[in-house]
């Protein structure tokens, strides 16, 4: 009798083993690294996302581009994973992570093709990583925490190429201010600005408000428009009859008693709004609902109140006003409010806003982006947020880098120095590590128009010459010292990218075998990146 064939998996599985799958797998990693090369450096160019719905993003910023693209194949979303921890750790530098992982490798596919097993690749990477670190701490330059010039520059190297340029020393000065309004020693959360978006006027009139904005208006027209002088209350419990939280039911036979009960609701809420009023506050902020009695009796006293405001904007109040936010009417005392110079309501176009100016010391501030159309605005608030995370991660550590690929220049001539004491085949793959490095040089080149070869040959000239800071200055198209031409990063995008790129192309290499249940939803019937259509 035959013997029957052993059945390990069902039919639908599909199974990619050895080569195969590290082929397939170094392509889906390379393709996700295609999608964003051109959208590196101050030249470089922008993708404009459809949904299916429509809905249009215009922008060069790689992890909005990729968290946008619906990516199916499994090794790609490990390259999007990439940009995503680049953008929560650091804020700036996700092509560059995800583009450095690509590199890699497609550089350890020439190591593979030479019979070199994916073991080693991945030991000589750990080890180019580690010394990367090295280097890197070495080549950076300590700033102090009080130089608003440097810190200026470096927001405007995070913001160029994103549209901001008009704008961008405008933008910079905004940014700097902003972060030593809420710096509180060594802490700096960047949830404490508070970035408010409208449609109108242009870019410049973007501005820095010392206190919070709210995308809300008053609940009442008859309250005044403005307060001077506010004494703001922060509750988040409704100022209306709550629903009692079992069911219940109230008989009632007569008018006099339906009255009688009608007149007990509005006692209970009119006794709310004298306690508030007792307070002494006059702009009143809450988290749930207002009663249209209350409203009326608020607007009565002469108080400005918004209701259904978020937990978020209610937290970022109290750092701006030092209001503390109040759970139980009857803790509601004058030392919980706070205090600002104005509440008041403004309108720009069809939009009104809140807006609570000049408070005294505050822990958190608004920045309000104006610009001509929502993509427009979009994409000025991502600039923002970048310039952002790049001030306060050279706040944190106190430590840059020369932009404009003369660090990645500098670490690659130290890597190969570095290889020449290794004697296994690890030697082989520390050089490719030093080779993928001088891809972001040479595609800043490329994207710019100028000959990539020619300007890794000069910087490569002026590295071996000891010029450390020799670097590409795309506004003069001219290999500079960018310390000189203020083109200044933080010290942490460097070693976050170099850190989850090798990672990741690490991970991925040591893959040889993938077991797909659902051949339609892994992808991996064929390598493809689906989604959002890209158009450059």
């Amino acid at each position: 009798m035959p013997d029957k064939p052993v059945i390990l998996m069902p039919e639908d599985i599909q199974r990619i083993m050895g080569k195969d799958a590290q082929r397939n797998n170094i392509l889906a990693a390379r393709m996700v690294a295609e999608v964003v090369k051109t959208t590196l450096g101050p030249k470089g160019m922008d993708k404009m996302l459809v949904s299916p719905t429509n809905e249009i993003i215009v922008t060069n910023d790689g992890v909005t581009i990729l968290d946008k693209m619906q990516i199916e194949h499994p090794a790609a979303k490990m390259m999007v994973e990439v940009a995503k921890t680049q953008e929560s750790e650091v804020g700036d530098g996700t092509t560059t992570a995800v583009m450095l992982a690509g590199k890699l490798l497609e550089n350890a596919e020439k190591l593979l093709d030479r019979k070199i097993h994916p073991t080693v690749i991945t030991k000589g990477y750990r080890l180019a990583a580690e010394k990367s670190q090295e280097i890197l701490n070495d080549i950076a330059i300590r700033i102090a925490p009080d130089n608003d010039e440097v810190l200026k520059q470096i927001a405007m190297t995070a913001m160029t190429g994103k549209g901001a340029e008009d704008a961008k020393e405008n933008f910079a000065e905004i940014i700097v201010r902003a972060i030593k309004q809420i710096k509180d020693g060594n802490k700096i959360d960047i949830d404490d600005v508070k970035i408010e978006k409208s449609k109108g006027e242009g870019i410049k009139d973007t501005e820095l408000i010392s206190g919070i904005i709210l995308a809300k208006e008053r609940i009442s027209q008859d309250m005044p428009y403005k307060i001077d002088g506010a004494r703001i209350a922060l509750i988040d419990f409704p100022v209306e009859l709550r629903n009692p939280g079992i069911d219940t039911k109230v008989s009632i036979s007569s008018p006099e008693q339906l009255q009688s009960f009608l007149y007990e609701e509005e006692k209970v809420i009119k006794e709310m709004v004298d306690k508030i009023k007792l307070s002494g506050a006059n702009a009143l902020f809450c988290q749930k609902g207002i009663d249209d009695v209350a409203q009326y009796l608020f607007a009565k006293a002469g108080i400005y109140a918004c209701r259904r405001v978020a937990r978020s904007d209610m937290e970022k109040i109290a750092k701006a006003s030092g209001a503390k936010i109040v759970s139980n009417l009857s803790e509601l005392t004058p030392f919980e409010l706070g205090a600002s110079k104005t509440v008041e309501e403004v309108k720009h176009g069809n939009d009104e806003f809140t807006y609570i100016r000049g408070c005294q010391n505050p822990r958190a501030v608004t920045i309000l982006v104006r610009g001509g159309t929502e993509h427009v605005i979009d994409e000025i608030e991502r600039a923002i947020r970048d310039g952002l995370g790049d001030v306060i991660c050279s706040l944190k550590f106190g430590m840059v880098v020369p932009g404009g690929g003369a660090v990645e220049i500098e670490l690659a001539k130290r890597l190969r120095e570095f290889s020449q004491g290794l004697s296994g085949r690890e030697q082989l793959a520390v050089e490719e590590f030093a080779s993928a490095l001088e891809f972001i040089p040479s595609t800043l080149a490329e994207n710019a128009g100028i000959d990539p070869i020619d300007v890794l040959t000069e910087l490569k000239s002026r590295h071996d010459a000891g010029d450390k800071n020799a670097g590409l200055n795309l506004f003069t198209n001219k290999v500079e010292d960018t310390i000189a031409a203020k083109i200044i990063e933080p010290l942490k995008i460097k070693t976050q990218a170099i850190n989850s790129a090798s990672e990741v192309a690490t991970m991925i290499l040591r893959i040889d075998d993938v077991i797909a249940s659902d051949i339609k939803k892994s992808g991996m019937r064929n390598v493809g990146i689906n989604g959002m259509q890209g158009i450059d």
